[in-house]
Order: structure tokens, then sequence, then C-alpha cells
């Protein structure tokens, strides 16, 4: 028998505030990956236009050094964190100009693994007046959005003993009941909660290895929870305690890789990797204690590791792997798994959902306008907008379209004003 998935009425308002608890928010603004409600969708923006056939106008440019953080947008100033020569970059830069408003270097450790880049893969987070950056050595900074200046440091690769992993640290930051949580992957200890004033540890919980995944928000019953996505599991938690909620296998031994971050939808949760791991729809029952796999599948929406959009019912993502060189655009039913249509050969890309339409910028530099349309694909604009890779998470705020590129050990971030 078919089941629908239904989301209550209340629930993106409550995970915008959840996700944003600790901050102050101007409207449009882009504090973390994936937005303010780690999901990829831009709530506070107007509708997307067409663009000319000439591309969406470049406002600005800012060169940067190596690294795959992407930029997050909070007010008036656009928080990027890059590597250049032995330093990690905090940089703060002007929204609509792009001049430099204030920038701050940490010592970098990190040397590189399967992939040369050496720069930090963490994208920033802004929670009230504070940035937070995550290196790729494992390295944790907490600095004053206004000025910069640092307010306290922790090594935590040092602390509990974490390895690099394939490509150095690359999970993102969850800021949760004034705690910063982490995946750190130590030996001994798998997630943290550290105090965002201080940086003291509050609690330590699992055993569990990083992944490349962000974790997000999970409500379930009117309380909110922290939902990881680590090496090889996915793990609820009490922000607060630390307390296990639900734990369930998904990865694979060997050379995988778990990337895209879980998507929350009222009491369902979507998990999706590359690598023969597939995708699976969990439904959550008894308080989300326990759970049923409502389907599952490696040839539904397999990403390695960009994260789909909910919207309407369905999931548009990414099926495939860039590495491989095969990647498609799908729309999926999320109450049966059922592949609505596909875009072959689209290339991996990072999606934003802006009412009815989203925007896709895929890792050969095209930003690609689609309509969130069930039923068929249709592109509404595209446009070349980068001659380099781009594979980092792109920002949405107030008409402005951030993204940055990689070539080498440089790269550059770039402001386009959409129409």
């Amino acid at each position: 028998m078919q089941r629908h998935i239904k989301i209550p009425c209340g629930y993106l308002a409550t995970f915008f505030l959840v996700c944003t608890s600790c901050s102050f928010l101007w409207g449009g603004d882009w504090p973390q990956c994936l937005g303010p409600s780690r999901n990829g969708i831009a709530q506070q923006e107007k509708p997307l236009q067409a663009w000319p056939a000439s591309g969406p106008v470049t406002a600005w440019s800012h060169t940067l050094g190596s690294g795959f953080a992407g930029p997050i947008v909070v007010g008036a100033k656009v928080i990027v964190f890059h590597r250049v020569d032995d330093s990690e970059r905090v940089e703060a830069l002007d929204a609509k100009s792009g001049k430099v408003i204030w920038s701050q270097d940490f010592k970098a450790y990190y040397r590189g693994g399967f992939n040369p880049d050496s720069g930090p893969r963490a994208t920033p987070l802004v929670a009230g007046n504070l940035v937070f950056v995550f290196g790729a050595a494992s390295d944790l900074h907490c600095l004053d959005l206004a000025t910069g200046k640092p307010k306290w440091s922790r090594t935590l690769g040092q602390d509990y003993q974490a390895p690099d992993g394939y490509f150095g640290a690359g999970s993102g930051l969850l800021v949760m009941k004034d705690h910063l949580l982490v995946n750190v992957g130590g030996i001994k200890v798998g997630i943290v909660a550290l105090d965002i004033q201080s940086g003291k540890t509050v609690w330590e919980a699992t055993a569990e290895k990083a992944s490349y995944s962000s974790p997000t928000v999970l409500s379930i019953g009117g309380t909110n929870y922290a939902l990881f996505l680590t090496r090889m599991q996915a793990i609820a938690l009490n922000p607060v305690t630390g307390k296990l909620l639900f734990s369930t296998p998904f990865g694979k031994q060997g050379p995988t890789v778990n990337g895209a971050t879980p998507v929350a939808i009222g009491n369902h949760v979507f998990l999706t990797a590359s690598y023969r791991i597939g995708a699976r729809m969990l439904e959550l029952v008894q308080d989300g204690k326990n759970f049923e796999i409502q389907w599952s599948g490696d040839d539904i929406l397999s990403s390695q590791y960009t994260t789909p959009l909910p919207h309407d019912g369905h999931l548009f993502g990414i099926h495939g792997r860039e590495d491989i060189g095969v990647a498609a655009l799908r729309c999926i039913d999320m109450a049966t798994g059922k592949v609505q249509w596909e875009k072959a050969d689209f290339g991996v890309a990072h999606t934003i959902l802006v009412k009815d339409k989203f925007l896709a910028l895929n890792t050969a530099g095209e930003l690609v306008l689609v309509k969130a349309n069930s039923s068929q694909y249709e592109e509404v604009a595209r446009a070349k907008v980068s001659a380099s890779t781009t594979r980092c998470f792109p920002a949405l705020s107030n008409g402005y379209f951030y993204f940055r590129n990689n070539q080498g050990n440089q790269g550059k971030l770039t402001a386009l004003k959409l129409p």
C-alpha cells in the first residue's frame, strides 16, 4: 500500500528557528552550508527569472587561495574560508562590492591526502555575532563577526586523535541550544558538543568516524534532535545531552564517502550516497526511537556528495559520481522512490530552491535555472559562469548568487546579480 509523506505546516518554520536559534538573521541571509534551514531552500528570496543570453551580470570577484569551503552571507558580509601559503584565512567581504572588511589568518597544518588541494573543506557557520570555521586538520576557530578578532580555538584533531581521512576534515558544523556540534571522528569519541561562547566541551558521544556530510536538525514530536550521517551510520542525538535517539548502519568499508547531508522531512529521513551504498527513506515511529525502511535502492537517487532538494512531495537531486563522470539530474517521488524524470549527463551539481524554480551549479561551471516540476524537466536558462571547477557549496542572498571555483592552488569568489 502506498504511503504519502506529510509535512506538518509548522515544520519549516520550526526548523528555521532551531537552526538559527543563536542568530539574529537579516532577510535573505545564508548563514551556513545549504542555507538558513540547511536544506537548500531560500525562503526569503524573490522568484527567479530567466537571465539574458549573455548570462547573469557579474557584480564582483575576489581572488582566493585553495580549499573547498563555500561562502556564507550574513547582513552585508560574505564570509569565506581558504588557504594562502601556510595559513588558513577567514575573510569578511562587503556583499555588494567585494571589498575586504576584515581578514584573519590561522596557522595551517594539513598537508593533503588523496586530493592535492590542502585548503579547508568545511563551509563556515555564523551564530549570533560569532563565526565558526573548521580547518582541514580539524582545528576549530571562533571569531567575532564584526571585527574578525579570534575569540577561542580548539585543536580537535589533536584533542581526540582524529585521523585526516581521505581528504582532511570536512564535515560541516551545526549550532543547536548554544552548543556547537562537530563530527570530529576521534579514536574514542566521534561527536562532540562545545559551548559556543567558551569552546569548552559540553558532552562527548559515540565512537563514530567522521564523514564529509554536514549534520542537520530533525524535529520529532515537538523535540529537536541533531541528525548526523557519519562514516558508517545515520545517528540522531539530543543536542543538549548527547543522548542517542536512534542509529542505523549506512555506508560501506573501503574507498567510499558519505558526503550528502541527510534530508529531514516531517517524520521521514532521506539518506543518500554513491559507491553502491544507494538511497534510503526512513519513516520514524514512536517519537523517533524506532523506524521502518519505506524504500531503498541504488538506482533511485544515489548522490556522491550533493544534497537533494525537497519540494512538494518530491526530491530533486543528482544521481551519480563526479570521479566517474556519469551524473544525471533526477526527480523522485518521496513516498515511493519512483523516478519521475531524468536529465542525463547533467553533471554533479549543488542546487538552491527559490519558490517554484531551482538553481543548479554543476562542476563544469554551468549555472542552470530549472522549474521544480515533478512531471518533466523544464530548463529556464543556462549560462557558463566559470572556466574552472565549481565544486563548493554556493550561497544565495538578496538576489546575489555567490560561488567559488578552484584552479590549482588558487580560486575565485564571484558574485552574480540575478534577474
